[in-house]
Parts: structure tokens; C-alpha cells; sequence
């Protein structure tokens, strides 16, 4: 979907520079005239859109906004001589699902896009004069903003009907569906059973379950459409074949993929990372916890509160985080608070502030120290080191802390101690 710069810049090389000129001025002039088009843009479509033209001024303004940020981008990627990206207008997931979530029908949606695109060609036209050179310079633009246009209403057109499916698949009945497995309980009979073994969930009693929360950041006031884009995303990260069971949750996201027997944490964490990432170009960034795999609806509301636990131990800008991928060493150190860190002994902490700026080799030849089971032999080989070079540092080590690594509860000591400045290096 995308095109390099310079590939672009050398489809407008063969232009000779008072065309090129023309160009940057034409497209300069229209940059200026964005507010405009949009009122153009904004008057044709409640002009011949009944379904556009019943709305209030809410809507019209943000139908107005929606046309100005598209103006811009395109005509910003004129200036530039680069081609527009999906990544550049992903912003317009969040109308599209608003368009879908308003009962808008697709046709009208893309019919609105249509009749936007003809007011960005309208003022390209006034705009270019007469000249031969103001001629060949609308000519110059033709391709890349058609395919622009093509790109914009294909995206939009996809998020629409990506959130329509959302919809129709995750209705009242799955809303309550959702609300009775984080209690714990499996419907016996009815349209809820069916709808829970649809999603993959309570057909086999042994199938490994694992609970999702996902908190949306930076939220002003109330971001209906963020959660709800995260809803039907998270709907569609199933790793069996299978839908999943999504939606919001007292404030936050929530989603219980079903495993099945082929299935792991680990595909489910690469596809959240790519979700996460493809949401973040939209403006939505995400916070995610994946609690621990559990095998009974029982144990759901214990998964759902580990894995809001989990969301606690992200930094500020948010990831994801898969507690079964952690050791209960590892978590114990990411819970741990201010007093945890003034415990350790000053002369460890200054070993590794030191250790640190000169490339964190002293650390290294603790963890695996450590790792060959107090092995010097086995750890010198596993940092490709020689065997007097492993016994030397561990030598400094000892001199500098008064702690002997080989003492179980001394090497204990420099491994926390090392974890929790990793865990605060990674939080800063």
C-alpha cells in the first residue's frame, strides 16, 4: 500500500521546472483554501445525501473536519512528492466506526466521499490557470490524487464494515453473555449457550481460556468510538478459526479469546502487538494485560482480575503484557514499590549504576552465573569468555559489594537487585 518518496519524486522528474513551479503554487494556494473546500465539499453532500442532510450541526461540523484533515493530507503529500500511506489516514477509523455506529448505510458514507473528493478537484481546477504550464501542472496531479482518493475511500469503506460486522455480531446478547463469564458462570440453555460455543467457549470443558483487558488511554471525557474500535478489533484476533468475544466492561475492554487445543499466547501476544499498533496509527493507544491460561469458567473472574493486574505493571505510553510469558520472579519485581528498592544494600546499587555505563558486563556475569547453577566454567562459556576472565569478575563483584555469589541468599540479593533496576530503566 505504500510507495517510497523517492519512487514518487521520480514519476514527477520528467517536468520541467516552471511546471514544477506551477505545481507549488497551485497546491500551495489550495493548502491555504482547505476550510473552503470543505464548506464546498460539506454543502454538496447534505445537498444530495437526504440521510446526511437530517442530521443536527454536531454532525455537519464533524463531517466538515473529516473532508479539511483529508484535504490537507493529500495536498501536504503533493508538497512533499510522497505518496500517501495507509498509515496517514488511519485517523478515519474512528469516523467510519461513528458513521456505522450513527446507522448511516455504506452507500451513503462512500457517496459522501465521492462528492467530497469532486470539491478537492472542483478548487484544483479553479485554482489552475490558463497556462500551459498551470495545465500540465493539474495534469502533474491527476494520478496521485486519484489514487489518494482511492486509497481514502477504500480504508474508510473497510473500518466501516469492519465495525458493522462488531455490531451485528456483538449485540445485547453478548453484552450480557460477556458480563455472566466474568462472574463465573456458563449459561445452561438457550441463545446464550449457543452464542458462548460459537465464540469457542464452554464446548470443551478442558479448552484453555485467557482473559484480555484492554484500557484506552488519553481519553477526553468519554471516547465512545475508541472503545468501541477496540472492541472490534479485539473481536478479531481470534487464533483457532474462531470468533471472539469482545466488549465493554465497567470502563474498560474486555475479551476472552478461546485457545483451543493448537492454539498459544504466544500467537495471541504477536497479534495484540500488531492490533495495538495499527490502532495506535488511528490516535487509540492501548494498554493490554492477558491474564494467565485457566481451563474452567470458574476461574474467569480470577483471569479477569489478573489480568487488569497486569495492566498496572505497563508504563505510562502503554503495551501489551502477557502474564503467562512471565516468571513469578520477574513479576514479584515489577510489583515492587519505592521501599522494595531502598532495601538494597547501597554498595550493590553503586556496582550497578557503575556496571551500567560501562555496557552492564558485571550484571551479565551474574545472571549467568547464576544460570549455570554457580557453574564458572559453564557461565564463562555462555559469554564466550575466557575461564579466568569469569573469575575475575566475580572476584570484583565480591571485593566491591562484600557479597559471596556463592552463597545462595547473597546471589539472590545481586539478582533482585538487578532486576529492579532493569524494571526502572524500562518504566523511565
Amino acid at each position: 500500500m505504500t510507495v517510497s518518496a523517492g519512487s514518487h519524486s521520480a514519476a514527477i522528474a520528467n517536468y520541467s521546472a516552471s511546471v514544477l513551479a506551477a505545481r507549488t503554487r497551485i497546491v500551495t494556494r489550495l493548502f491555504d483554501q482547505v476550510h473552503q473546500m470543505a464548506d464546498i465539499g460539506v454543502t454538496a453532500i447534505m445537498g444530495q445525501i437526504p440521510a446526511y442532510a437530517a442530521r443536527d450541526e454536531t454532525f455537519y461540523a464533524d463531517v466538515h473536519d473529516q473532508l479539511a484533515q483529508l484535504c490537507r493530507i493529500g495536498l501536504g503529500a503533493l508538497l512533499e512528492d510522497r505518496r500517501v500511506t495507509a498509515g496517514d489516514i488511519a485517523y478515519t477509523r474512528r469516523a467510519a466506526a461513528r458513521r456505522a455506529r450513527e446507522g448511516l448505510a455504506l452507500v451513503d458514507y462512500i457517496n459522501a466521499f465521492r462528492l467530497g473528493q469532486q470539491a478537492l478537484w472542483k478548487s484544483l481546477m479553479d485554482f489552475a490557470g490558463d497556462s500551459k504550464d498551470d495545465r500540465e501542472a493539474a495534469l502533474s496531479m491527476v494520478v496521485p490524487l486519484n489514487r489518494f482518493c482511492d486509497l481514502a475511500a477504500t480504508q474508510a469503506a473497510n473500518a466501516y464494515l469492519e465495525f458493522q460486522q462488531y455490531q451485528s455480531e456483538n449485540g445485547q446478547e453478548s453484552r450480557e453473555l460477556l458480563d455472566s463469564l466474568l462472574a463465573g458462570a456458563l449459561p445452561e440453555r438457550g441463545p446464550q449457550l449457543s452464542s458462548a460455543h460459537g465464540f469457542g467457549i464452554g464446548v470443551d470443558p478442558g479448552a484453555p481460556l485467557v482473559v484480555v483487558t484492554a484500557a484506552v488511554l488519553d481519553l477526553h471525557g468519554s471516547d465512545t468510538d475508541a472503545k468501541h474500535l477496540t472492541s472490534a478489533a479485539l473481536a478479531r484476533i481470534g487464533v483457532n478459526g474462531l470468533r471472539t468475544l469482545a466488549g465493554a466492561h465497567r470502563g474498560e475492554v474486555v475479551a476472552i479469546p478461546a485457545l483451543g487445543r493448537n492454539g498459544s499466547t504466544e500467537v495471541l501476544c504477536e497479534r495484540l502487538e500488531a492490533m495495538r499498533d495499527k490502532l495506535l496509527a488511528a490516535g487509540i493507544r492501548l494498554a493490554i494485560g492477558i491474564s494467565p491460561v485457566v481451563t474452567g469458567i470458574a476461574d474467569l473472574p480470577r483471569a479477569h482480575q489478573e489480568s487488569r493486574s497486569a495492566l498496572e505493571l505497563l508504563p505510562e505510553e502503554g503495551g501489551v503484557l502477557a502474564l503467562p510469558h512471565l516468571r513469578p520472579f520477574r513479576y514479584l519485581m515489577l510489583r515492587a514499590d519505592a521501599t522494595t528498592r531502598h532495601l538494597v544494600d547501597p554498595r550493590i546499587r553503586a556496582l550497578l549504576s557503575e556496571d551500567t555505563t560501562r555496557g552492564g558486563v558485571l550484571a551479565d556475569t551474574i545472571r549467568a552465573f547464576a544460570a549455570a547453577d554457580m557453574n564458572l566454567r559453564e557461565a564463562a562459556d555462555a559469554l564466550c569468555v575466557h575461564h579466568n576472565t569469569a573469575k575475575y569478575r566475580l572476584g570484583r563483584i565480591q571485593e566491591l559489594t562484600g557479597r559471596n555469589l556463592r552463597s545462595v541468599s547473597d546471589l539472590i540479593d545481586l539478582l533482585v537487585a538487578i532486576e529492579l533496576q532493569e524494571t526502572q530503566r524500562d518504566r523511565s
